[in-house]
């Protein structure tokens, strides 16, 4: 039986299962931040002085942040969120001008000792603006205009952390693509053909540009040859050539002139371009050895040898997955990632019992964020992606990190226990 009083506190009932979700992928990642940067002369999990100790603070206080979400009106969140998107978009302008550059991102305002990151703030903000742009048209079929207004809602940030330079978090804002897919502004078709363009992507940079145009030039000939009789067809086939060449010459161009040396590094290890694992590719490599000395079972906590003597850079942070898998091999690995897949199931579940688009279009918002991150970030760990440096959701350490996380998902938390009241 549901207890009243909790209810009542918190404006209807809330999703506890997700809660626990939430509170045991925190637990993880203090646990695991306290194995990657363990320090014997401190080794008490509370102690301030080291990671691990700070972030109990984190995880304290963002407790704190989660109840007091849970308890404020829901509708404050929707009503005030053009107020909170103009809020991070001056501090992400702020972050430009006095800002602190680590390691060749200015991305970070320091407040004493402590750096907020603006960027992962932004994603919130953007998230809750969408949701009520959109919402506001839910009730006209989707056009054009809507969707254009829309990307510029989710541009404007990007286009910022861009400055920053900060490539990882500004691709995360490019997840919110499914936000359009479930509320009907981008077809099946189009996401196809976005993947086809991630595709198209890869090739051009594996291989030589004039082989891709050269094969893409031998298909469209056959279908030229195929669909003779038909006219219509032969001119979108030609049409969609022109577009596949002038996407891979613009390719190049990005790739030459916008992408800084460290990523076309990256990517080119990525591809089998090069192998250098003593220089760029001396953290995924040994990421990669780390995950896969782990083996079945784990070498067990604090017992990771790449992990206690600290091979692998960043690893309580963008690497946190390194010392999972070293330590609690790969039933480790599959108990986490299993939690994030249950959560992300559980998160589209509460998207789609919603009763108002505002708080459907929100969550789905929440769950393509937290996806990306997801996803990409273990997928770098082991080799799959690019490395980007983007956090693990409530594992890797940083206060501004699991924060926004908490935040974003809290909301949507209230969204669904106050399921009527929400413009």
């Amino acid at each position: 039986m549901t207890n009243p009083h909790r209810n009542k506190l918190f404006g209807g009932e809330v999703d506890w299962f997700t809660i626990l979700l939430w509170l045991l992928l925190c637990v993880i990642g203090w646990f695991n931040i306290h194995a990657a940067v363990f320090d014997p002369e401190h080794p008490g999990l509370f102690n301030m002085n080291t990671n691990y100790g700070k972030q109990s603070i984190y995880i304290f206080s963002a407790m704190i942040i989660a109840a007091t979400i849970l308890i404020v009106d829901a509708k404050f969140y929707s009503s005030f969120s053009p107020v909170f998107y103009a809020i991070t978009i001056l501090l992400l302008i702020a972050v430009l001008i006095v800002g602190r550059n680590v390691g060749g991102n200015q991305a970070w305002i320091p407040i004493g000792s402590f750096r907020l990151q603006p960027s992962e703030f932004a994603k919130l903000a953007t998230c809750l603006l969408l949701a009520r742009f959109l919402s506001a048209h839910s009730n006209k079929s989707p056009n054009l205009k809507t969707l254009l207004v829309g990307a510029v809602v989710i541009m404007l940030p990007v286009v910022l952390v861009l400055l920053q330079p900060d490539t990882g978090s500004a691709l995360a804002f490019f997840a919110l693509v499914f936000v359009f897919y479930r509320e009907g502004y981008i077809s099946g078709p189009w996401m196809l053909f976005g993947a086809l363009a991630i595709l198209l992507f890869v090739l051009t940079l594996a291989f030589n540009q004039w082989a891709v145009i050269a094969v893409a030039a031998a298909i469209t000939g056959l279908g030229i040859y195929y669909f003779r009789r038909k006219r219509k067809i032969i001119t979108s086939l030609v049409i969609l050539f022109v577009i596949s060449a002038t996407y891979v010459f613009c390719v190049e161009f990005v790739y030459d002139n916008i992408l800084q040396s460290h990523q076309r590094d990256r990517i080119n290890l990525i591809l089998g371009q090069m192998d250098d694992p003593r220089g760029i590719g001396y953290q995924l490599n040994q990421s990669k050895i780390a995950i896969g000395s782990g083996q079945f079972w784990g070498k067990g906590y604090l017992q990771g040898t790449q992990t206690k003597y600290n091979f692998v850079p960043d690893q309580s942070t963008d690497f946190i997955f390194c010392t999972i898998g070293e330590e609690w091999g790969f039933v480790g690995s599959m108990v986490v990632i299993g939690i994030y897949l249950t959560l992300l199931l559980r998160i589209v579940n509460i998207a789609e019992r919603q009763r108002t688009a505002f708080a459907r279009i929100y969550a789905y918002g929440v769950a393509s964020i937290l996806f990306f991150h997801f996803a990409i970030n273990i997928g770098m760990t082991i080799g799959i992606v690019p490395i980007i440096g983007i956090p693990l959701p409530f594992i890797s350490y940083g206060g501004s990190s699991l924060w926004s996380f908490t935040i974003l998902l809290f909301i949507m938390l209230k969204f669904d226990a106050n399921k009527k009241g929400i413009a």
